[in-house]
């Protein structure tokens, strides 16, 4: 709101019987009171408009302690397709794999549903689960990390 409007929202309270009046527009809320406060003294038109929330000051990016480098074996699973993914072929069934496990090429890992249609995703070469990217029964995304692994 620009301030002409809000001075005839200022008028328009003055010169009727309402004693508050209250506008929200935009994200932005200006109230308006001939009282302020909650006491009924002398009539006094008193306008309250909230400051826009100050977007957080720029801080520099924490310095990372010395990180050891990434096994050059270490590699992401991504799921080839949009979906749901499902660490176990049923609700009450054990999943495929843990974090830790041993998996041979061609092994089963997961399954995405999509459309209905429940595609299981296969390891394209021997590794060991480092870890899982994803929780059981979550959407994710085309080219969405799913698991962390280390080649064998």
């Amino acid at each position: 709101m620009n301030e002409e409007e809000i001075r005839r929202l200022v008028k328009i309270v003055e010169d009727s019987s309402i004693s508050d009046l209250e506008v929200s527009r935009w994200g932005r809320k200006i109230k308006i009171s001939k009282y302020p406060g909650n006491s009924h003294q002398a009539p006094m038109t008193h306008v309250q408009i909230p400051a826009p929330p100050l977007a957080a000051p720029m801080q520099a990016p924490p310095k990372a302690a010395e990180a050891p480098a990434p096994s050059p074996n270490l590699v992401e699973i991504k799921s080839p397709m949009v979906g749901t993914f499902y660490r176990s072929p049923a609700p009450d069934a054990e999943a495929y794999v843990q974090a830790g496990t041993a998996v041979s090429k061609g092994q089963v890992l997961c399954i995405i549903e999509a459309m209905k249609l429940m595609n299981e995703i296969e390891a394209d070469f021997a590794c060991r689960i480092v870890e899982i990217l994803v929780e059981h029964a979550q959407p994710v995304e085309y080219n969405q990390p799913l698991f962390r692994v280390e080649k064998t």
